[in-house]
C-alpha cells in the first residue's frame, strides 16, 4: 500500500461539477492498494495517518500528529500510485490490486480511522476526480507499507 501524505489548509475532491468531498486543516492522502495488500497493510498506513508528526508545535517544530491538532483527512484512492515507468513510455499498472480488493481495503482504511474519532472526508472509488488543496509548508511524505513493517 502506497500513501502520499500531504499537510493542507484545506483540500477538495470534484466529480461531476459536485463537491463530494472537503476539508480545512488536515492531510490529503492519496492511496494506491497493490497486489498482495491486506488488513495489515490498512493497519499500518492508518497509524501513521494518525501519528505521524508533521504539524508545527508553538515553537514551528514538527512535533505533533493529525490527532494531536485535531486535523481531518481527505481520502482519495488512486491506483496510479502503483505505475511502474522505468520500462517504455506507457506506465504499467500491473502491480495494482484488482478493483474488488483495492475498494475493500480502501474503505477499510476510512472506517479504522473514523472508529479512532478522525474525521475523514473521501473521493469516490474509480470514479474521474479532481482535486485541489493547498499544501501548507509544503509538507509532503510517501508511505510504503511494504517497507515499513
Amino acid at each position: 500500500m502506497k500513501a502520499v501524505l500531504q499537510r493542507v489548509t484545506n483540500a477538495s475532491v470534484e466529480v461531476d461539477g459536485n463537491v463530494v468531498g472537503r476539508i480545512q486543516h488536515g492531510l490529503m492522502v492519496l492511496l494506491g492498494i497493490a497486489k498482495g495488500d491486506n488488513e495489515s497493510d490498512t493497519a499500518y498506513v492508518v497509524e501513521k495517518i494518525r501519528s505521524l508528526r508533521m504539524f508545527a508545535d508553538d515553537h514551528g517544530k514538527m512535533n505533533r500528529s493529525l490527532t494531536d491538532v485535531g486535523g481531518a483527512v481527505l481520502l482519495v484512492s488512486q491506483f496510479t500510485l502503483l505505475g511502474r515507468i522505468d520500462n517504455g513510455r506507457r506506465p504499467s499498472f500491473d502491480g495494482a490490486a484488482p478493483p474488488d480488493l483495492a475498494k475493500r481495503l480502501y474503505e477499510q482504511v476510512v472506517a479504522d480511522l473514523r472508529a479512532y474519532g478522525t474525521p475523514v472526508e473521501m473521493g469516490v472509488f474509480a470514479a474521474h476526480m479532481h482535486v485541489a488543496l493547498v499544501n501548507d509548508g509544503p509538507v509532503t511524505f510517501v508511505l510504503d507499507s511494504r517497507e515499513g513493517h
